[in-house]
């Protein structure tokens, strides 16, 4: 008999992959719809999107492609495994690389969406990327946890897990954010963020929007337009 543990693992697996599927899809077919990129301005500085778990770099096309129609030069790679299977550790150590091959010598602007979020704080707080950006945003990232990340146990979800070692240690010394201009987005609508307002920072500007789902930060217009906004002021 297959054990109910499995059951709920392989169901999780299986929802996530195609919800997974679903966003993109969303995400490129919305981004169509949307104004076209235009020439980078070289006064401005790029910016790099990091998107969440169950996820990949497709997800973050709308967003891409609007930051791009404002002249935005925009770069998003694809963490991989992103189902959690990881430490988050290792994906921010992939991220390090990606944005040391790509934009080595420049300032750039960094965007976390969901667990994105934690990989790019581990990213500025302990692989020394705080030195190397302008301004930081996080959309629905779960900084003090979320109880969601109960459902399995896997190394990623373990670490998202409300007062886990891993959240504990960022906490240490997030006092160092406070160097650059820091916005968090949250939504207290949101059911994957558990409670939403684990996504509130004291070293960061909360936006608390009324977003209809988690995803909303990356597909919905009016989100994206003040995350980019964010990038502005």
């Amino acid at each position: 008999m297959i054990s109910p543990r499995f059951h709920k693992r392989g169901y999780i697996r299986h929802s996530s992959f195609h919800s997974m599927r679903l966003v993109a899809f969303i995400a490129k077919t919305l981004a169509r719809l949307d104004a076209p990129a235009i020439a980078p301005d070289p006064a401005l500085p790029p910016v790099v999107l990091v998107h969440g778990i169950f996820s990949s770099g497709d997800d973050m096309e709308r967003i891409a492609r609007h930051l791009r129609s404002l002249g935005r030069e925009v770069f998003v790679p694809t963490l991989t495994p992103n189902g959690g299977h990881a430490p988050i550790e290792d994906l921010a150590v992939q991220l390090a690389k990606f944005i040391a091959s790509k934009i080595p010598d420049r300032r750039f602007d960094l965007i976390g969406f969901s667990m994105g979020g934690l990989i790019t704080r581990h990213y500025l707080q302990r692989l020394g990327g705080i030195g190397k950006i302008g301004r930081f945003v996080t959309m629905a990232a779960p900084h003090h946890g979320t109880h969601m990340a109960r459902l399995a146990g896997l190394p990623g979800w373990l670490q998202m897990r409300p007062g886990s070692e891993f959240l504990r240690d960022l906490a240490h010394d997030a006092e160092m954010l406070r160097e650059v201009p820091f916005t968090s987005f949250y939504t207290p609508l949101d059911t994957i963020i558990v409670p939403s307002r684990s996504s509130e920072m004291p070293q960061a500007r909360n936006v608390r929007m009324w977003a209809t789902i988690h995803p909303s930060f990356i597909l919905e217009r009016r989100c994206i337009r003040a995350v980019a906004a964010a990038l502005r002021n």
